[in-house]
């Protein structure tokens, strides 16, 4: 029997779940960027006679439109980064015979907030145009 064994498996189910987490945002990031490459192809298409159409599809790939989906997957990439990173020192915490402290969760908070202000200002960016 290993030693901590409901320790390590609940570390290791925390760890799935941020790299569920951070798989997600990077498939959302991908669904953003097909379809800001959708619109702007389907802007490019738009003949001279609806030239309102173009303008308002052009509106809706403004300059936001062009990076939110990679700023999607970078922070996917470093949801699972952090998540790695964590899994590995509470591994090894675990296996330690000394009582240690609760380490801090700023990253994880700045991240995750990170992400909160992205998803809103898209939200919001959305709704506007």
């Amino acid at each position: 029997m290993i030693q901590g064994f409901s320790d390590h498996a609940a570390n290791e189910r925390t760890f799935l779940a941020w790299v569920r987490t951070g798989i997600a945002v990077i498939a959302l990031g991908f669904v953003i960027e097909k379809f800001n490459l959708f619109v702007r192809t389907l802007a490019r298409s738009a003949g001279f006679g609806h030239h309102l159409r173009h303008l308002q599809l052009e509106r809706l790939t403004g300059s936001l439109g062009r990076y939110e989906g990679l700023a999607f997957i970078a922070g996917g990439i470093a949801l699972i980064v952090l998540a790695t990173v964590r899994f590995v020192r509470t591994t090894a915490l675990i296996d330690d015979t000394q009582m240690h402290l609760a380490r801090s969760v700023r990253a994880e908070l700045i991240i995750s907030a990170a992400l909160i202000v992205l998803i809103a200002s898209y939200s919001i960016y959305l709704a506007f145009n």
